[in-house]
């Protein structure tokens, strides 16, 4: 791949909220009932892409009609999105799916709930110095996420390419052993948002990407060496919120997010599968 990267901006963009409709007085509190004459405000945490995107679609098509009006806070990270949903911040988020979702719940005592997948984006193994899976040799050097409900999906995806053997479902790369790693491949973790910027360094061989940060550096998995199935995909990103505080405005962002158009929007938006609807 020959595609020169543009440092893609980490760190928490909160106060980049982008007011989907503009303007409106009306309260972000729990209501029983819609009425679009009077429309009712959700605020809603997002990573920019694809997830914003969509639900700025949301926004601009689908949510007046309902008596929805939604307020989408964007995010660069993936542990912000969850503290600001906990402490109050926001009523709901869209980033995030059930491993992750689970991870957090369990480690951080979250009291959260979750709804039906929304898209799959598929991860993808990117290089800057080999054109085929075939010519990465052993002892190659291999970029990869450091959050743990991810990091097994990585090491799967090498798997399925025969750089690695015996993955197991809790796998990581400080308990692989010499037999799971017959190749000798040297491991390098960082932060999620980072690897892209390890996909440029010289020494990495391979750099495994997260779906929204390969759309955010402006890639495709067009040009990756190995893309992960969507079919019977796990992975499907969804709308989560606070327990006990899902009300009349979760609902129907949660119906319009599942609806024919959403799904329509995404498969016009990303015809070769960097984003496929889960539904």
């Amino acid at each position: 791949m020959r595609k020169s990267l543009t440092l893609v901006a980490t760190g928490v963009a909160a106060a980049l909220a982008l007011s989907a409709c503009g303007g409106s007085d009306a309260s972000s509190e729990s209501v029983d009932s819609l009425d679009p004459a009077n429309p009712v405000t959700l605020t809603v945490g997002a990573s920019p892409l694809p997830h914003a995107q969509i639900l700025q679609y949301v926004a601009d098509n689908l949510a007046a009609d309902a008596g929805l009006e939604l307020e989408i806070k964007e995010f660069d990270d993936y542990v912000t999105p969850n503290i600001a949903l906990d402490d109050g911040s926001l009523d709901a988020n869209y980033y995030q799916h059930l491993p992750y979702f689970e991870s957090q719940v369990e480690s951080q005592g979250y009291d959260f709930e979750h709804g039906a997948g929304v898209h799959v984006e598929p991860y993808a193994v990117f290089s800057e110095k080999h054109e085929d899976i075939s010519a990465v040799g052993d002892g190659a050097r291999v970029a990869i996420t450091n959050d743990p409900s991810n990091q097994a999906r990585a090491l799967t995806l090498l798997e399925e390419a025969g750089l690695l053997e015996n993955v197991e479902d809790d796998a990581s790369v400080l308990a692989l052993t010499d037999e799971q790693n017959p190749r000798g491949l040297d491991f390098v973790e960082n932060q999620p948002e980072l690897l892209v910027n390890d996909l440029s360094d010289p020494t990495v061989d391979l750099a495994i990407l997260n779906g929204n940060y390969i759309l955010a550096a402006g890639l495709s998995t067009d040009d990756a060496l190995l893309v992960e199935s969507v079919e019977e995909n796990p992975y499907a990103n969804f709308l989560a919120w606070k327990t006990g505080n899902k009300d009349a405005r979760i609902d129907k962002l949660e119906e319009l997010l599942h609806s024919p158009e959403v799904s329509s929007f995404i498969e016009e938006t990303w015809p070769n599968g960097d984003v496929t609807a889960a539904f």
